[in-house]
């Protein structure tokens, strides 16, 4: 029988540092659901507790219609933002391992890790050491080993930290047929536009507070920002005179915040006033700039979501 996961009233201190203050999430089954924001907004830590290596000061976490026990999260899935692998094991090997160690007798166990590895792109690897692979299909790697006792309720912390476009797309795939099995599937992320096309339902959170929550299309539809999508370099003088600004601007072009009954063919018209403009369309809001709106963050900060780095482990 299908089951929610819920995290309620969640509060955690380490010292005099407060790292998560009241948050909230619910993971049903079928939605893709994604735990987002910046490093060090606490999402290791939550994540942490929902698997209980971390007793919080406060709140409960909950599986289906009782309090979630460690025989519970022994049968969840979880692939962490560290890679843990053995990297002296063949992959088959290692994989056919962990199901075993799940309860999965050896022939399921075998088979199960043969047509996920398939699935991941990685038939032909099955039998290479792990220390030969490149770090995506590490990745791939260990997807698979969280996978392989096809839990009903999977948790992927930074799953496409470092990962070019092919593995993200196989990553992606295998997300997406999880969840069209009606099981449970929470990701962590600060990657917010890689992510954005992803997510049906998000808790976004920012030092340690939730700042934005629920469907993410209904939250565009609300949010009552527009954007005019430009492929000229507009400079801010241009359209001092509206209710609008320069949200950001790139060797693409620029996107013009707008306000909310500005009038969209104006704004444009001041913009080919000035440059020639050959593209362009009115479009909702990015993840990203919903973000920096509910956490009242200026544009500037937005780099911190997306860093080209790949992430440290936050220290929480």
């Amino acid at each position: 029988m299908p089951r929610t996961l819920r995290a309620s009233g969640i509060h955690q201190r380490f010292g005099a540092r407060v790292v998560l203050d009241g948050v909230d999430l619910e993971v049903p089954p079928g939605v893709v659901v994604g735990l987002l924001g910046p490093n060090g907004a606490g999402k290791t830590t939550l994540m942490r507790i929902l698997f209980g290596v971390i007793a919080p000061d406060a709140g409960a976490v909950t599986w289906g219609d009782r309090a979630a026990t460690d025989a519970d999260r022994r049968s969840w899935g979880y692939m962490p933002q560290e890679r843990g692998l053995y990297r002296d094991m063949r992959v088959l090997d290692l994989v056919t391992w962990i199901a075993r160690l799940h309860g999965l007798e050896r022939t399921t166990a075998r088979g199960n890790a043969e047509r996920l590895l398939g699935q991941l792109g990685l038939g032909e690897r099955m039998r290479d050491e792990v220390k030969d692979l490149s770090g995506g299909m590490a990745q791939r790697v260990q997807l698979a080993a969280a996978m392989v006792h096809a839990p009903e309720m999977l948790v992927l912390d930074e799953p496409f930290a470092g990962l070019d476009p092919v593995a993200i797309e196989f990553l992606t795939d295998v997300v997406q047929a999880h969840v069209a099995a009606g099981r449970n599937l929470l990701f962590s992320s600060h990657q917010l536009d890689l992510v954005e096309d992803l997510c049906d339902t998000i808790t976004l959170i920012n030092r340690g507070r939730v700042v934005l929550q629920g469907d993410l299309r209904e939250l565009k539809r609300t949010s009552g920002e527009r954007y005019l999508r430009v492929d000229a370099r507009v400079a801010p003088q241009w359209i001092e005179v509206f209710d609008a600004d320069v949200a950001s601007t790139d060797a693409s072009g620029s996107r013009i915040r707008l306000g909310r009954d500005l009038d969209a063919v104006a704004v444009l018209d001041a913009v080919r006033a000035h440059a020639r403009v050959t593209d362009f369309g009115v479009e909702s809001p990015t993840l990203s700039e919903l973000f920096l709106a509910a956490a009242g963050e200026s544009v500037a900060d937005a780099d911190e979501l997306v860093p080209d780095r790949e992430p440290i482990e936050e220290a929480s």
